[in-house]
């Protein structure tokens, strides 16, 4: 299998979760793509990925698998022992609602706040951005504002489970702590009173999965470009 990604970007990071989760590292080559440079809305990988976004799964036969949420339900279901999206149609059901949640309630919020609020990762991928900056602007702010309150929510579910979709952890875990992450580089903290929350994190952090990944920091030329 080969996965199509980049180092330090949550949705790779949650593949990259995922896989090491499963066991599946030595199973996967990386191929690099230029998140910065927009390469990933270039022809040439808009002729396997028409949604143009990463992480991108290609299997050996040549088939080609898109979105975060479908490659972990392809790779956690490969040896027949579901383990992060469910193995009982309430387990499922529950993950992929809160699957759903924790992309459009805080890592998509992010994801728009950081592209049209701020100057994002640079004008060689701005421009395939909205040209309007102020109707830009006021959208991404409006989404910061929906990422906090996703913050709140999930501070309460997890006053009630240990884990976003119940007492296990899941794929939705995976998601909401990715979102976590790219809310710290967009510059949105999680308030002081969201102490589940903040517990969790640290407590998903330590998880061997999460602490032990590899190659989730930024690559040196892609800080370099940031301006780092």
């Amino acid at each position: 299998m080969k996965i199509y990604d980049r180092p330090g970007f949550p949705n790779p990071a949650r593949i990259r979760i995922v896989l090491a989760q499963k066991g599946l590292d030595a199973k996967v080559t990386f191929e690099s793509v230029d998140l910065i440079g927009a390469q990933h809305k270039e022809d040439a990988f808009l002729a396997k990925n028409p949604s143009g976004v990463l992480p991108l799964l290609e299997l050996d036969d040549g088939t080609l698998i898109a979105e975060s949420t479908a490659i972990t339900e392809y790779l956690d279901n490969l040896d027949g022992n579901p383990v992060l999206t469910g193995s009982t149609p309430r387990e499922k059901g529950l993950i992929h609602m809160m699957q759903r949640r924790a992309e459009s309630e805080l890592l998509d919020a992010v994801g728009i706040y950081f592209h049209h609020a701020t100057p994002g990762l640079g004008p060689a991928l701005q421009k395939h951005k909205s040209p309007q900056w102020e109707h830009r602007k006021q959208w991404g702010e409006r989404e910061r504002d929906r990422a906090i309150r996703g913050m709140c929510y999930f501070d309460q579910v997890l006053r009630e489970h240990p884990f976003v979709a119940g007492d296990n952890f899941s794929m939705a875990d995976i998601t909401v702590f990715a979102g976590l992450a790219f809310a710290d580089a967009a510059g949105i903290q999680i308030a002081d009173e969201l102490a589940q929350l903040k517990a969790w994190r640290a407590r998903v952090a330590e998880l061997p999965a999460v602490k032990n990944r590899s190659g989730q920091d930024f690559e040196a030329e892609d800080l370099r470009r940031m301006g780092f």
